[in-house]
């Protein structure tokens, strides 16, 4: 990697502008042509740095390749050319990776954009898009972003999580695991709450293996990352709109289509706007079970998100307490700790209030040194759990 960085940028820069004047396939022999059409050098070292340099360029994620292929990477995250950073689930930790200059980063954002068939340029100087692996791939160009182009990958899990593998990870204790089973066999509809990055996609596609195999679960995402361990899973993914500004397929829209699919569990991957409305309804109709993610602060925090989501949609205040009250039955909240460790930190029950709002209690908690904490909703749990 030093013999990329003690390149000159402009040694590149020149055979790139040699190779575009002259169509061919991109070689070693070519590279070597290019090199001494601008009076550079011709060793077989700058040949092959000059030449991977211009691969990587065209190829896969460039220099974050090897990055996006670590044990355990959760992110991969682009400053500018200098600062490359990755997390691997104990925080972030700044990469020995860097690029010649902003222009190379530039290029490989709007080629990463372009395979996924989005424009970025000056013009539409962001974007937020799927690529073909499924890595969450979102980027915004300089000079909107300091200090250079920002690129943020979001790399999907390779495989679902077990409760018994969460349990040694620490995100679940065990009380927490056996509490987990029983709601989804008593077929419970809930939320998983938390911030960003806090494991929330994770324990979902988790709570998801469980499900018995005579059931068929459809899942609706925004962007697909779920992978449960299932033998029946149908995904519905939305769609942004192409070049042309047409051809978007929305959440909500999605959501209604899957409660014609005879879905024996209806999964939300993130609800994050209008679409909280058409799951509320589902849940309200007869589909049990139901569940999806939200941001929240914490779990007594979620009916105010719920509300404001759904008020942007068009749903009044009371109809949207009073859908939630009777559809969902309680919320999971995922905490991430400082050292970049997650795990499930409360359980929450929602008890209706005598003006007809929503507020949620507290039943149980889980400490860090391990172990489950009664709290005050513990009994209405314990009767809802019987009940079913």
């Amino acid at each position: 990697m030093s013999a990329v960085v003690d390149l000159a940028p402009e040694v590149v820069d020149e055979v790139r502008d040699w190779l575009a004047r002259t169509p061919g396939d991109l070689t070693p022999h070519r590279v070597a042509e290019g090199l001494r059409a601008a009076g550079r050098p011709v060793g077989d070292a700058t040949v092959l740095t000059v030449y991977e340099l211009l691969r990587r360029d065209v190829v896969g994620a460039g220099p974050l390749e090897p990055l996006l292929r670590l044990p355990g990477v959760t992110d991969v995250l682009v400053n500018g050319p200098e600062q490359v950073f990755v997390d691997r689930g104990h925080g972030l930790e700044q990469a020995d990776v860097t690029f010649p200059g902003e222009g190379s980063v530039r290029r490989l954002a709007q080629r990463l954009a372009a395979a996924g068939g989005r424009r970025l340029d000056d013009a539409a100087p962001f974007v937020d898009l799927r690529l073909a692996d499924g890595t969450r791939f979102h980027a915004v160009l300089a000079p909107l972003a300091r200090p250079g182009t920002v690129i943020s990958l979001r790399v999907p899990s390779r495989r679902s999580f077990s409760l018994d593998e969460l349990v040694v990870a620490g995100t679940l204790t065990g009380a927490g695991a056996a509490l987990l089973r029983a709601v989804v066999a008593a077929r419970m509809a809930f939320l998983v709450s938390g911030g960003t990055g806090s494991g929330k996609t994770t324990l979902l596609a988790s709570l998801l293996g469980l499900v018995g195999p005579e059931e068929r679960l459809v899942l609706v995402e925004d962007a697909s990352e779920l992978r449960p361990d299932h033998p029946h899973v149908v995904g519905l993914e939305a769609r942004p709109p192409n070049i042309e500004g047409a051809g978007a397929v929305e959440l909500r829209t999605l959501v209604r289509q899957a409660l014609r699919m005879r879905p024996d569990r209806l999964v939300v991957g993130e609800v994050r706007g209008g679409e909280v409305v058409d799951l509320l309804a589902a849940l309200n109709t007869g589909h049990e079970g139901g569940c999806g993610t939200l941001h929240a602060n914490s779990a007594l925090d979620v009916p105010a998100r719920v509300e404001a989501l759904a008020l942007a949609a068009g749903l009044g205040r009371e109809a949207t307490h009073s859908q939630f009250a009777s559809g969902v039955d309680l919320v999971l909240h995922l905490q991430r700790a400082r050292d970049g460790r997650r795990r499930l930190a409360q359980v929450a029950v929602p008890v209706r209030q005598h003006d007809g709002l929503v507020r949620m209690e507290l039943a149980a908690s889980f400490p860090t040194d391990g172990g489950l904490v009664e709290e005050p909703g513990a009994g209405r749990l314990t009767a809802l759990l019987e009940r079913r």
